[in-house]
């Protein structure tokens, strides 16, 4: 085998760690020495050397950039994600200020509605909308403990909706003009022409019966007539339309499609004639009119005392 020669890197390199760890002490112990020369050399030294060596502080202060700048990002990206959930929750404040905008606008509306002085009335929310191809109703969360009674009828903040058909303690149902059993007497404005509205599944209900239908046009004002005390008279219905089948129709004034809160009208019926005999008296009235001419023979009989009569 092939011996091996002497180890000359180890002992070298013992020899310069020594040194420079005896180097790096001393540096260690002039830099901690508190002495006005040894200021001064300090000073000296580190204007002789530092400048030489800003090439191999660029590395370092291009690290050091960087690092502040990826410090600066992730508090950027915070910063966004903040304002993304305070925007997420401003969106949600938004909606509900909306909401309660159109319920504010809505209530406001019913209070400018002008009505008969002597009806007063009760506002319900409309709690389920059971519309359908067969019946057009909604329900109240109002009803017998409110005084609600069957028959009256209930507006929006616009024009007539329906008339309540059915009152629990709690709730009551609303049949709107719509539905093909509401029957409505209307009178149309200005030339006050008498018609029914008939409901027929539709948001354009029929106007049928109609006095004279060459007095009627689209735009028209419709009210309620009040005949047969099925509603208060001059309740806004609508306006007059023609319907692509020719016939007359009504475009209701109020809103169907955003039915929130109703007034339902305290409606008092006529007063019943109690004491008829106050009113019409019993007995024989005889002829109502002008006399007929007489002849003188009828004459003379009715101034006869002997014989008393009148010419029949």
């Amino acid at each position: 085998m092939a011996q091996k020669g002497p180890d000359f890197a180890t002992p070298v390199r013992r020899v310069l760690i020594a040194v420079l760890a005896l180097l790096l002490l001393g540096l260690f112990l002039f830099w901690r020495i508190d002495s006005p020369r040894a200021e001064q050399m300090r000073t000296a030294m580190i204007d002789r050397i530092v400048p030489r060596f800003e090439w191999a502080l660029v590395p370092a202060t291009r690290l050091t950039q960087m690092v502040a700048g990826f410090q600066s990002y992730a508090r950027l990206y915070e910063q966004n994600q903040e304002l993304r959930r305070e925007l997420q929750r401003m969106s949600a404040w938004k909606e509900a200020a909306v909401q309660l905008e159109q319920e504010n606008s809505k209530l406001l509306a019913q209070n400018n509605v002008r009505i008969d002085p002597a009806l007063t009335s009760v506002t319900g929310v409309v709690m389920v909308d059971s519309g359908s191809a067969f019946r057009q109703s909604v329900l109240l969360n109002v009803g017998a403990q409110d005084g609600i009674v069957e028959g009256w009828a209930t507006m929006d903040g616009l024009g007539l909706v329906g008339r309540i058909s059915g009152v629990g303690q709690r709730t009551s149902r609303v049949v709107l003009m719509t539905d093909p059993s509401s029957r409505l007497p209307v009178t149309v404005q200005p030339t006050g022409e008498r018609a029914l509205l008939t409901g027929d599944n539709t948001p354009l209900p029929l106007l049928d019966f109609v006095e004279q239908g060459d007095n009627v046009r689209p735009g028209d004002r419709v009210v309620s007539s009040g005949d047969g005390g099925v509603f208060p008279p001059g309740l806004l219905v609508g306006q007059v339309a023609q319907g692509s089948d020719g016939r007359l129709r009504l475009r209701m004034a109020a809103d169907y499609e955003r039915l929130e809160f109703l007034r339902v009208l305290r409606s008092h019926p006529a007063e019943d004639v109690v004491d008829s005999q106050a009113v019409i008296r019993g007995g024989r009235a005889g002829f109502i009119g002008p006399q007929l001419p007489q002849s003188p023979v009828d004459a003379a009989r009715a101034t006869d005392p002997l014989n008393p009569g009148t010419a029949p």
